[in-house]
């Protein structure tokens, strides 16, 4: 198959990443990228049309969309029609963190690149053959059958863990995806068997403003003694509570290891999100039976040595020993000598994988 120009388009929920790239057979290659924090810069979908026309750069042959919710009827990677847009705006009560920011961007895109065609990756993809055990909610059945199960998230990140094993993919994998958003993820020969987010990304390990899981009874007192509505319990767990609630200073990890030294708060919320980590890696472990590689990815991932080495030091028991010197200078594998699994930092390419998927779907 030939070659194409592929621009992938990455909205996350404090972010907008994009990249051109040439794809081919082979793999893909990067022309161009930029990462626009759309916290400070509402116009940031405005950029990427300034900075494509500045650069010279051949136009798209295809335009790839990270999606993080596609909801029950859309499970696998597609190239955008309007039945698949309908179906994005059906599905969009899913993930109102992100779902408006992504139809914003197809439709940006729809009105900068007439007539190229689009398509959609969605995070839920990697975890569409979820076993019953972990898809399945406790919940009444009668609602199962209205989509109201696990979907998991994160699988773009996950595909590109995946990738980059290739041939040294071992069989018994848990991949600790840990940004703004964090989720873990026991992958059994190469498939999600088991995820730590649920129906929506707000569910699993604390974040940076997602509260991750709460006793439901929470919810109910709220609702019942401070009369939240449904607008406001959302606005709680998805934007004021995980790091920021918790320190109630920043959702920015770097920030809170600068306040830690003097701040109790800080150091209480760096303390919680790393045994809120801890306890699901072990909780995979459990999973899996074992473990013979644990990944570290995503911003706070690839970046923070002294948080993966605080989440490691409780992992001992197990067997999961590293390197302090390996660890601050993220040099695979960063265990030591006498740990009984490998431990790797990988950056996650969650923009290549759209790339892939749009080549694929469009070539």
């Amino acid at each position: 198959m030939h070659s194409l120009n592929v621009l992938a388009m990455n909205s996350g929920s404090s972010s907008l990443k994009f990249g051109l790239y040439r794809v081919d057979s082979t793999g893909a290659q990067k022309l161009l990228g930029e990462t626009i924090a759309t916290a400070e810069n509402p116009d940031a979908i405005t950029q990427v049309a300034s900075v494509l026309a500045a650069s010279g750069m051949p136009p798209p042959d295809a335009i790839g969309h990270r999606i993080v919710h596609g909801g029950p009827a859309l499970r696998q990677h597609s190239r955008i029609d309007d039945a698949v847009l309908r179906q994005l705006q059906a599905a969009a009560a899913f993930a109102p963190l992100h779902a408006p920011a992504a139809l914003a961007h197809i439709r940006f895109a729809q009105a900068h690149f007439p007539g190229v065609p689009q398509v959609a990756c969605f995070d839920t993809a990697f975890h569409a053959e979820l076993p019953e055990v972990a898809r399945v909610l406790p919940i009444a059945r009668e609602l199962q059958s209205e989509g109201i199960q696990r979907y998991g998230f994160h699988g773009l990140s996950l595909e590109s863990i995946v990738q980059q094993l290739g041939n040294g993919m071992p069989v018994r994998l848990v991949i600790a995806h840990l940004g703004n958003g964090a989720s873990i993820t026991a992958v059994k020969g190469g498939k999600s068997i088991d995820t730590s987010m649920g129906l929506t990304p707000t569910g699993g390990v604390i974040m940076g403003t997602r509260s991750g899981d709460l006793d439901p009874g929470l919810l109910v007192y709220l609702m019942r003694e401070k009369r939240l509505d449904a607008a406001q319990i959302e606005a709680l767990v998805d934007h004021q509570s995980g790091l920021k609630g918790i320190s109630g200073l920043d959702s920015d990890m770097r920030q809170l290891h600068e306040a830690a030294p003097s701040n109790p708060d800080a150091r209480l919320a760096i303390e919680m999100f790393c045994q809120s980590v801890r306890k699901q890696i072990a909780a995979m472990i459990a999973v899996l039976d074992g473990l013979d590689l644990l990944v570290f990815t995503g911003g706070i991932g690839e970046n923070d040595a002294v948080v993966r080495a605080s989440i490691c030091a409780g992992l001992s028991w197990i067997g999961v020993n590293l390197d302090e010197a390996r660890n601050c200078l993220a040099s695979n594998p960063i265990n030591n000598a006498t740990s009984r699994c490998s431990v790797q930092v990988l950056v996650s390419k969650e923009d290549e994988q759209i790339a892939r998927h749009a080549w694929a779907l469009v070539a």
